[in-house]
């Protein structure tokens, strides 16, 4: 298949499957060059609304699941700002591999690319070497050397004068002064190049999800004072809160922007554990943010935005207004801890349904409340990985240990319970099959009570190879 649209005054193709690029048709070739060389070629009319349209589907999806920021750059391609919402969607890496596994399922192709810049993301996305291209930060120059100037996003024009004058890389292009290769190429040139790398600011128009409640306030005067800023938030949330209250929801997420005078941005966003849209509690939150915010020379214009919103009904109170009940709820107080050390530091332990230790305990939402613990002994400290252990001596098959060595101190045990066996989850991999642990409660001569395990039942082989670990340490 090969999409057919009009270029000046011919008809190109202006896109081809990958079994039409082998049979020799490509971009730009005209319509009737490819119509000869493949007869039987299935020629479709090229529909850049259509694709336009497309593309700001995505990107509205990409706002509501992913992304407060995001927007379309036609004709194939979309912006993403992961900016302090990459730990949500667990690291970069993961959820562009994510990204990658939508887009098969959904039946395109596509490129990623995560940089410093939008324009470095662009041109890495479209002229890198694989699917996926993660720069580290800083490391942007090098990352964009060996790429072709038609990467920097450059008109025609200026792609021809670097052809004549033998710029062929964007390397080419880094050690020459900004005035004689504006004179070559164009300062609008200049200007991709610079945001490319950063000196230039290329702010992302985010699409707007129209379903957004947003409120507004435009200053007479730019203002710049912390008192200032917190009296507008006030106000914002006031205006919010009976927007949300006659739509019936609930504010999860908030996000405050505020224009500069110098047309810049000052961008700073909360998060609740729970809907809500009391206005004295979403401004404390509000409140931590503010020292984040630059005011230059002032700030004149501001908007609040609830990208993330839930429905919130009415509450029956009056059981505890009539004082029967006394309810805690610690939402408020896990929004505030969060808004100070960050959402990731928050969290409450919740049990699995594992025997094996360390897949028995997650992370779980701080204000749910998890399922019943089992009564099985556990240590209050439980190692991410359990530890070796060296020079134990111990009776097999089943006996505890008399004596082990853990990081660099002899222990002698002077009483042990056990064993505890756990058989591994055969259902995950192979080497769980026959695989054992046998673990024992011990304490030394100093009173330390600690959680050691052996590799095997000490009969079989195939079972571990009788290597000492230590997984705990008992209060």
């Amino acid at each position: 298949m090969a999409l057919i649209g009009k270029v000046g005054r011919r008809e190109e193709v202006v896109a081809a499957c990958a079994a039409a690029q082998a049979l020799g048709i490509h971009v730009g070739m005209a319509a009737t060059h490819a119509r000869a060389l493949v007869s039987d070629l299935d020629f479709r009319p090229h529909e850049p609304e259509a694709d336009a349209a497309l593309l700001d589907r995505l990107a509205l999806l990409a706002v509501r699941r992913w992304s407060p920021i995001a927007a379309a750059t036609p004709p194939d391609g979309i912006w993403l700002d992961l900016s302090g919402c990459d730990h949500l969607l667990g690291g970069e890496e993961r959820f562009c591999r994510r990204l990658l596994a939508f887009c098969r399922r959904t039946g395109f192709t596509a490129r990623v690319a995560v940089a410093d810049t939008p324009g470095a993301a662009h041109a890495l996305a479209r002229f890198g070497r694989g699917d996926l291209s993660i720069i580290p930060r800083g490391d942007t120059v090098r990352a964009l050397s060996p790429l072709p100037l038609a990467a920097l996003r450059l008109e025609a024009t200026a792609l021809s004068a670097a052809r004549r004058f033998g710029f062929e890389t964007i390397a080419d292009l880094l050690p020459v002064a900004r005035g004689p290769l504006a004179r070559r190429l164009g300062l609008p040139a200049i200007t991709r190049l610079d945001q490319a790398l950063g000196s230039v600011a290329e702010p992302i128009t985010p699409r707007e999800d129209a379903t957004v409640p947003v409120v507004e306030r435009r200053l007479l005067e730019p203002i710049g004072t912390a008192e200032a800023i917190e009296q507008v938030m006030a106000d914002l949330l006031g205006d919010m809160a009976g927007l949300l209250q006659a739509g019936g929801l609930g504010a999860r997420a908030l996000r405050l922007c505020g224009l500069r005078v110098d047309g810049s941005e000052q961008v700073v966003g909360v998060g609740t554990s729970r809907p809500t849209r009391e206005v004295a509690h979403l401004l404390r939150l509000l409140k931590l943010r503010i020292e984040r915010i630059d005011p230059g020379m002032g700030l004149e214009r501001f908007w609040l935005a609830a990208p993330h919103t839930e429905p919130l009904d009415a509450v029956d109170l009056g059981a505890v207004l009539a004082g029967d009940i006394q309810v805690r709820d610690p939402a408020r107080l896990v929004d505030v801890v969060a808004g100070r050390i960050g959402p990731g530091a928050v969290f409450r332990f919740a049990p699995v349904e594992s025997h094996v230790p360390e897949r028995a305990v997650t992370r779980f939402d701080p204000i749910a409340m998890p399922g019943l613990w089992p009564g099985w002994q556990r240590p209050v400290r439980l190692f991410a990985r359990p530890e070796p252990l060296w020079g134990v001596i111990a009776l097999l098959p089943d006996k505890p240990p008399r004596r082990f060595e853990w990081r660099g101190r002899a222990h002698r045990v002077v009483a042990g319970d056990g064993p505890e066996r756990i058989h591994g989850e055969w259902w995950r991999r192979d080497a769980e099959v026959w695989a054992v642990r046998d673990y024992y409660r011990v304490e030394d001569e100093a009173g330390g009570r600690f959680w050691l395990f052996r590799r095997g039942d000490g009969v079989e082989d195939d079972t571990g190879d009788l290597s000492w670990w230590i997984h705990g340490v008992f209060a």
